[in-house]
């Protein structure tokens, strides 16, 4: 494990900020602190046919990005502005450039909930009148586009990873960037999020009847809902002791981190606050903390009727009845509005701030209290107080929450994580070639090919009849991606023999990792309002267009209720989840978590694939472009103690990995394969193991030729001789996200069946 044997300390030395309060870090802390209400009347988007005009809008001038990124059409996507402006000024009040760190001890974590929703648009709507939009805009749309974008315009050539729990994300990211530090995968990350406003997203909210005609007022009888606002916060994070040999401002200490599922219902928290809870108690186990250290919390607080009491129920769940009462709590989003997937990222910079200025900031618009929020909820006006330790909450739809817990520097040293080995116990596949694991490899070991050419194009789709598997009750409401989660999550237990009941399903966790997400409910949603305006939402299907629905009904219907993530690192989600698993079992934060590679066809991803250029029109094996396929796979990854007491049979050891970036910018590949030859040399000096040790390299290769070939140039400097080189890909398709976990699967099975390596098809 190397560095991560250590009680590494992460801490932040660089933040940046831009949201209705002002166009940088300053403005944004002196109207918080100051109680300044910035929810006013949204002037850009038009709120005709909403249930309000207000909104937390990003409303000043801000200076234009000295750092670039792919416009095609001149298009520029909002979100992706406010991320980029604020990553700049994060990186400057760092004052620690790239190059004075080497660029591959570089990360980027971003969190995002609507991602390029803005760019999607744009794109569907000039298709729509008849334009020819430049095909490169659908490279906009989805999370990653976020971290490519800043890797390329930073030279970030670390981890580059993107996260999408909805209103949890940029928590997640915050955490997900701290663990890839304290288990030695990078020595400072860029993290953070953002969401803009669109007429898409506030139609979602409406149609739920959630929107406040006046500006949120948080955990008050009279509260009438949320308010959404709009902008980024990005953060930069460091090894304490690399920040110090750099002579970085250490602005506080990162203890811990926690996250949870509620498995309770897609919008709803639990009204008992038991999941959100779940993650404070883990923050706080992971730091060592005692709850009675916690002088404050960043509460979600975004008054709704049913999220403040079940937040204040979970605070005193998380850090216990006597110490809930005594700690000052406060809702940054009564001042900006909920920023949904950046909201976690710009509540860290309030709770980062608050330890720095020792002032408690207030929850604004605070009128008479709730009886069921009995809490100190600071209103009004900030308070002077000492704080050493305080706490940011950020739970989500689909039950996702994610907890950090911040110190003063040298308030507190973090005890050294209870690592243990991870193994892999549980496999399940649904792929094109068949419902099950040993359908897809029979498929494999007769080399057959699982696709065939629709359209023009060469397609895979999963052969599902989803009532053999779920009944009537549990596919309602469920779209294909949810039902290939939910799916191969239970196959997947089940080949492990790990059952889930009461007392140890809160320590196993599913994370979903996916490229596209879930196109299908958003297409349906979108293009209801885009036709038919406000009136043509519909609230059945809007809680599935979040990235990490899937996940919430693996939670809801499979009963993982641990640790909760969806990973969606473009094609690489599925091998994302798996690290993401590792680190967190590793680290003691669940016993064993459903590691997923999910995605699903749909018309318009195959139109926006088929724009780009990239597609076979026949067999893959041919090159020039790949089958897109569908596929739902599960990987069930178990502490090594933990499977070995239930009697459990390794199939696999997780020994090590890397991910790296090539830094060239959004859609862009080195042909060179120099970023994928240095990800295969440090996952094998990280797992001990040597090149000449490897039997077989199972590949992504896909018949897409500028990737395969620059993948074929890095396996030949690496190992320097003759090495099979199995590609399943140019069998089943490439099933975007899904694909790493298909070659984990098949590779397993082929070990559990006594295969020898190599002997299978090879590309």
């Amino acid at each position: 494990m190397g560095e991560a044997e250590n009680a590494v300390r992460v801490v932040v030395t660089g933040m940046g900020a831009i949201t209705a309060q002002g166009a940088n870090l300053d403005e944004f802390w002196a109207g918080v602190s100051g109680g300044r209400v910035a929810i006013r009347p949204v002037q850009h988007l038009s709120m005709d046919g909403f249930r309000t005009r207000l909104g937390g809008e990003v409303q000043v001038p801000f200076a234009p990005e000295r750092h670039t990124y792919l416009n095609p059409d001149g298009f520029h996507d909002r979100a992706l502005d406010f991320t980029m402006r604020a990553s700049e000024e994060a990186m400057a009040r760092c004052g620690v450039s790239v190059g004075s760190i080497h660029p591959e001890r570089w990360g980027v974590v971003i969190g995002t909930c609507n991602a390029g929703l803005l760019a999607g648009e744009e794109w569907y709507a000039r298709r729509e009148r008849g334009e020819d939009p430049d095909p490169r805009m659908v490279l906009l749309v989805l999370p990653q586009a976020f971290s490519e974008a800043l890797s390329g315009a930073f030279g970030i050539k670390g981890p580059v990873l993107s996260i999408d729990t909805a209103c949890a994300a940029s928590a997640n990211a915050i955490g997900c960037a701290t663990g890839l530090i304290r288990a030695g995968q990078a020595d400072a990350v860029l993290t953070g999020g953002a969401d803009a406003f669109s007429d898409i997203l506030v139609a979602g909210f409406n149609s739920l009847e959630s929107l406040s005609p006046e500006p949120a007022a948080p955990y008050s009888r009279d509260r009438k809902g949320l308010s959404l606002g709009e902008g980024s916060g990005m953060l930069v994070l460091m090894r304490e002791d690399v920040a110090r040999a750099q002579g970085a401002p250490i602005l506080a200490e990162i203890l811990g981190y926690g996250l949870s599922a509620d498995g309770y219902h897609p919008t709803a928290p639990h009204p008992e606050g038991r999941g959100a809870g779940r993650a404070i108690g883990t923050a706080l186990a992971q730091a060592g903390v005692d709850p009675a250290d916690v002088d404050y919390v960043n509460s979600h607080g975004t008054g709704t009727a049913k999220n403040d009491p079940a937040e204040t129920a979970a605070t005193k769940v998380g850090l216990g009845e006597e110490a809930a009462h005594h700690v000052a709590v406060s809702s940054t989003k009564s001042m900006i509005g909920h920023l949904l997937g950046g909201a976690g990222a710009v509540e860290a910079i309030v709770t980062v701030k608050a330890i720095e200025s020792q002032l408690a900031p207030p929850t604004a618009n605070f009128t008479e209290p709730d009886p069921d929020c009995d809490l100190d909820y600071t209103p009004n006006q900030a308070r002077a107080m000492e704080i050493d330790v305080a706490l940011s909450n950020n739970f989500a739809f689909g039950g996702a929450n994610a907890s950090i817990l911040f110190a003063r520097p040298d308030a507190h040293v973090p005890p050294r994580p209870a690592l243990d080995r991870v193994v892999i116990t549980g496999l399940g596949a649904l792929t094109p070639a068949g419902t099950d694991l040993d359908s897809a490899y029979a498929a494999y070991a007769e080399g057959r090919e699982c696709t065939t050419v629709q359209d023009g194009v060469a397609l895979g789709r999963v052969p599902l009849d989803a009532s053999a598997f779920l009944t009537p009750k549990e596919r309602k409401r469920v779209d294909r991606l949810g039902l290939f989660s939910i799916i191969a999550s239970r196959l997947a237990l089940a080949d492990a023999s790990l059952e889930l009941t009461d007392e140890n399903r809160t320590r196993v966790g599913a994370i979903l990792g996916t490229g596209v997400g879930p196109m299908e409910s958003m297409e349906d949603f979108a293009v209801g309002v885009m036709h038919d305006g406000p009136g043509g939402a519909n609230p059945a299907v809007f809680p599935n267009t979040v990235y990490n629905a899937a996940g919430g009904q693996v939670a809801l219907k499979v009963g993982t209720l641990g640790s909760a993530s969806t990973v969606t690192a473009g094609h690489s989600a599925g091998a994302s989840s798996i690290c993401y698993g590792r680190d967190l079992v590793s680290h003691d934060h669940a016993d064993a978590i459903v590691c997923l590679g999910a995605d699903s066809l749909t018309d318009t991803v195959i139109t926006a694939y088929r724009g780009l250029g990239v597609l076979a029109d026949g067999s893959p094996a041919a090159g020039g472009g790949f089958a897109l396929a569908e596929a739902g796979i599960a990987v069930v990854v178990e502490r090594l103690g933990h499977a070995q007491r239930r009697g459990a049979e390794p199939l696999a050891e997780l020994l090590g990995y890397a991910v790296t970036s090539d830094a060239r910018g959004l859609g862009r590949i080195d042909p060179e394969g120099t970023g994928i030859e240095r990800a295969m040399f440090l996952a094998l000096e990280r797992a001990g193991v040597g090149a000449d040790e490897i039997a077989a390299v199972w590949a992504s290769r896909c018949g897409l030729t500028v990737a395969d070939e620059a993948e074929g140039l890095a396996i030949e400097r690496l190992f320097g001789r003759p090495v099979p080189v199995l590609a399943p890909r140019l069998l089943f398709g490439e099933p975007m996200g899904a694909g790493a976990s298909l070659s984990v699967a098949l590779a397993v099975a082929g070990w559990r069946r006594g295969d020898e390596p190599g002997l299978s098809p090879r590309g």
